[in-house]
């Protein structure tokens, strides 16, 4: 996929599609990005599960965080990732050991790995990088 451009289509049914998301580097710092993604897409009627190792057990706008998503008791659509661009290839890592697969993998604003994206993609799960849900649902009219 040309992860330089991607159609409102693609976005809009990505985003229509999703119901359950792991947010992955989600933190309790209200003055975090990840804290006010996370709170926008709750309020959009989306399931949110935390993940972050360092607040496992806890919970992060009323949501129990766990530490990995081999973690999650549920199959997940979406992992949208807050971590550094060089940690994408990880997390592809621990979504591919899941089954079933998620059927996304959404890089946040700054997280583009083309590898680990080829790498994700030949293992059948779709990737979207360096765009954020909370900007692209208000653009897209969703």
């Amino acid at each position: 996929m040309n992860h330089d451009h991607y159609s409102d289509e693609t976005l809009a049914r990505i985003l229509k599609d999703t119901k359950v998301i792991a947010l992955v580097g989600a933190s309790p710092n209200a003055a975090r990005p990840s804290h006010g993604v996370m709170a926008f897409l709750l309020s959009r009627g989306y399931r949110v599960i935390p993940v972050n190792p360092g607040q496992a057990g806890k919970t992060i706008l009323g949501q129990t965080v766990v530490a990995t998503l081999a973690d999650i008791a549920e199959p997940v659509d979406m992992v949208d990732v807050f971590r550094a661009a060089d940690q994408l290839g990880g997390v592809v890592d621990e979504a591919l050991a899941l089954e079933p697969r998620p059927k996304v993998i959404w890089g946040q604003l700054s997280v583009r790995d083309d590898e680990a994206a080829a790498k994700a993609e030949a293992g059948g799960i779709e990737v979207v990088m360096n765009r954020c849900p909370a900007i692209e649902i208000p653009r897209l009219g969703l």
